[in-house]
């Protein structure tokens, strides 16, 4: 069960942005390739650091993937920083073409991902990269969950050889929710508590909720879940959710991502395929004109607050 402490830390950009001007200290091949996001990206710091590492394209997301990918075929080391809702859509053909089948290790940097744009609305919601990008082959996908998955991401990310695409969205996030666990491996799931009434699966900024709703459900009914960061959607760690799914306990999948093809969908496909039949609930955002509001409004309208998220779990116990 949950009973550390949780201490609130920095927006996880605000950290990629420290991590990479650390790592750009003694790396002279890390680029940053930025679509006029510099500011929403919080890479004016780097780029006041490191002027001559940091290549400004304008809004042309196209050109950005390409030039990356450029860098990326030199050997450098490009991070391509943009709107996850306008790289992985307008710049979906040069992911698939000049990353991911011509093997150029690019690292795609989803930003204001999910509903972090709130108000902005669907044109602005980022809920189709986990589903569009799970389709192209030669492609890591990682969400971190907290400050402290977001700076082992992008160290580890700036030594890969393959291409990758991390995910961020605006708000303060958590230091570490599991200040104890010092280990973070790309397509390894973290284990945040243990529990032997549900399961929470989930990735990016809909963990925390899912940390918040365990807690819940042990001071209000005296339950216990086990909550899993899946920080890495793609590869998927089948091993971890055979494990903790062979005991039958209820499964619930939890993103901030379309229902259709993201998280949920995959582990739904692999327990089906393994003969895992446990209760599941995938949670999302439903397939719809998603409303208006601030990412927590939207969060509680679709069930994916802590409340929501314990009711879910009740639901599922219920007669």
């Amino acid at each position: 069960m949950v009973t550390t402490e949780i201490k609130k830390g920095l927006a996880n950009l605000e950290v990629f942005s420290a991590t990479l001007q650390a790592l750009a200290e003694t790396d002279k091949d890390l680029y940053v390739v930025t679509s006029d996001s510099r500011g929403s990206g919080k890479l004016v710091p780097f780029g006041q650091r490191y002027p001559d590492q940091i290549v400004e394209i304008g809004i042309a997301e196209q050109n950005l993937v390409g030039v990356a990918a450029g860098l990326a075929s030199m050997k450098k080391k490009a991070f391509a920083v943009s709107p996850a809702c306008f790289l992985t859509a307008r710049a979906l053909e040069q992911i698939k073409n000049d990353v991911c089948y011509s093997d150029n290790a690019v690292k795609l940097i989803g930003i204001s991902a999910g509903v972090s744009y709130g108000a902005l609305g669907t044109t602005h919601h980022s809920l189709h990269d986990y589903a569009v990008l799970r389709a192209i082959n030669n492609i890591s996908i990682v969400a971190p969950a907290d400050n402290f998955e977001t700076e082992q991401a992008i160290r580890t990310a700036a030594k890969m050889d393959s291409p990758i695409y991390l995910r961020f969205g605006k708000k303060n996030m958590p230091e570490n929710l599991a200040p104890d666990d010092g280990s973070f491996l790309i397509g390894k799931g973290r284990v945040l508590s243990e529990g032997n009434d549900f399961v929470f699966f989930a990735t990016g900024e809909a963990v925390w909720p899912c940390v918040e709703a365990a807690q819940l459900l042990h001071e209000k009914y005296n339950l216990s879940a086990t909550v899993v960061s899946m920080h890495t959607i793609k590869p998927l760690d089948t091993n971890l959710i055979k494990r903790l799914a062979s005991a039958g306990k209820p499964v619930i999948t939890v993103e901030e991502h379309s229902v259709y093809g993201g998280l949920g969908e995959a582990i739904a496909s692999f327990m089906m395929q393994e003969g895992l039949h446990n209760k599941l609930k995938i949670v999302g955002i439903p397939d719809e004109h998603t409303v208006h509001g601030s990412q927590n409004e939207i969060f509680k309208h679709y069930g994916l607050s802590a409340e929501g998220l314990m009711n879910t779990a009740i639901s599922m116990i219920r007669p």
